[in-house]
């Protein structure tokens, strides 16, 4: 029998692991751009009810989703866990239920009712992102084929995104572009999609649960027991997570990045329907160029990594520098009324489109690498947990961006229902999406300098973690590869494969005492 770590990952494969990011790229995509219009224009909502939604639900979703990690990594403890596994059972009970998703979009239903659906979607996603997310990496410990899984999950997610924008602006040629009954349907058809795609990627994946390591240290024995010492357990893994030199800056860029698509794509709709007298309809055709454009652009993005051989970080400043080109553009046309011509706008958004794509691909594809050094440094797989923090930021920089824009734009003087603003509130838009967007972009821009994950660094890493696991001698290995874990690690190798100091030793001392 093949073991799991055996098997090779194809595009069959990987399409079907990565086809659930049209529910993670897809669903909070079309809640980034739309939700905070819906809520204020159809539900009767102001700006500072529909922000403090999404406030509540950061707060929840704090716990939720690392909790939700703790509980994937050590649901194979459970009878359930056994038969269904640790992680793909989560898949399994969650398809049905992205049904829910479609209750977001019904209208006049007060406030509560808002917030109990949103914070059911929460639920929802955590219940299915976090199990899912660690997936690629114990389907397969191959470079290249990790790549795969993550250049094909972010082309769906870049997918589900065109979707997005583009599905309703379809629906709004039928139901008119004031007719709420568009968003309705909206999420009555990416219902059906999410809970699709979600059975397809159970049925399609599968876990390394045969395959695990024995260590020297019974850490595990020592989290049996209450909720008290469950809740310790989760406590010190995800404080231990961020002593990972190379996890801590691929959060930096991994926040810093996306926050500034969350601000930019909040805001947009905006920007056009009042900087720029546009419609909702333009705004959909601008987004879906751009939307399509990441397809190809994830592809030409995995190719940089893998077949030319480009590390993650100057691919990075790349996508980067082609943002702040469009930004620089943007800005130029609301400040001399400049009439520009649809095609240049197009090919803006193509540009747009494609380096976004690396913006999304790139980090996701380094977190699939981070159990791998961490593993160096605990011996233990922890995938779990570092799949609940990404999730978790994930989510937030969505929430936390959109809370952020009501606050301001409800401070600005924006009159909620009204074709015209107050020139402050035109002033707060284009600060929010061109400069609030750019200074986020430049933190993740600078990180990208101290990031040395490559495909070469992995390798060795990779080769060292396997000598020591056939019962090597630390003082065997080579100052090269000594230079490379104190890199990544942020440890020197004396203290690394649980060493006197190292994360996974002070978790089992502090939990023991």
């Amino acid at each position: 029998m093949v073991k799991p770590t055996e098997r090779r990952v194809n595009y069959g494969v990987a399409l079907g692991y990565g086809i659930t990011d049209l529910f993670g790229g897809g669903a909070f995509a079309i809640i980034g751009t739309w939700l905070l219009f819906f809520y204020t224009t159809y539900c009767g909502l102001t700006i500072l009810e529909a922000g403090s939604i999404f406030a509540i639900a950061r707060v929840i979703d704090a716990i939720l989703s690392p909790v939700m990690g703790y509980i994937t990594d050590n649901f194979s403890n459970t009878w359930l866990g056994r038969k269904f596994g640790r992680r793909r059972f989560f898949l399994l009970l969650g398809s049905p239920l992205m049904f829910l998703y479609a209750l977001l979009w019904l209208t006049d239903m007060g406030y509560w009712y808002y917030l109990g659906t949103y914070l059911s979607i929460e639920l929802l996603s955590a219940m299915v992102l976090v199990p899912w997310e660690t997936l690629a990496a114990e389907m397969t410990n191959r470079y290249e084929e990790r790549s795969r899984l993550s250049g094909v999950r972010m082309i769906c997610s870049q997918l589900g995104g065109f979707l997005a924008v583009s599905v309703p602006g379809i629906i709004m040629q039928f139901t008119g572009k004031d007719n709420p009954f568009t968003y309705t349907l909206t999420g009555m058809i990416f219902s059906c999609v999410f809970c699709i795609a979600v059975f397809i990627t159970w049925w399609c994946t599968w876990e390394a649960k045969d395959v695990h390591q024995e260590s020297d240290f019974k850490v595990d024995n020592h989290r049996d027991g209450g909720i008290v010492n469950h809740l310790k357990y989760l406590f010190l893994d995800l404080i231990s997570s961020f002593r990972i030199r190379a996890f801590r800056l691929h959060i930096i860029i991994y926040i810093f990045s996306f926050t500034a698509m969350d601000v930019f794509g909040s805001v947009f709709t905006y920007y056009v329907v009042y900087c720029l007298s546009g419609s909702t309809t333009l705004v959909s055709g601008w987004l879906s160029i751009a939307a399509f454009a990441s397809v190809p652009g994830t592809y030409g993005f995995m190719l940089l990594l893998n077949r030319w051989n480009i590390t993650p970080s100057a691919a990075l400043r790349l996508s980067y520098g082609c943002i702040f080109c469009v930004l620089a553009f943007l800005f130029t046309v609301y400040i001399t009324q400049t009439q520009v011509p649809a095609l240049l706008f197009s090919a803006v958004f193509i540009l747009l489109g494609a380096a976004r794509s690396g913006l999304y691909y790139i980090p996701w594809n380094i977190y699939s690498f981070i159990p791998d050094i961490d593993e160096m440094v605990t011996q233990q797989r922890r995938e779990g947990i570092f799949a609940g923090v990404m999730v978790l930021t994930r989510k937030s920089t969505v929430a936390i961006a959109i809370m952020i824009i009501g606050l301001v734009l409800e401070k600005a003087g924006f009159v909620k229902g009204s074709s015209l603003q107050p020139e402050q509130a035109l002033h707060a838009i284009l600060g929010l999406m061109i400069f609030a967007t750019a200074a986020l972009l430049a933190v993740s821009f600078f990180a990208t300098y101290k990031f040395n994950l490559t495909r070469e660094t992995h390798k060795l890493l990779l080769k060292e973690i396997a000598r020591r696991k056939l019962g090597g001698d630390y003082r065997d290995c080579d100052d090269r590869t000594r230079i490379v874990i104190k890199q990544l690690t942020g440890y020197e190798y004396d203290q690394v494969w649980r060493g006197s100091t190292a994360p996974g030793r002070e978790i089992e001392a502090t939990a023991t005492k």
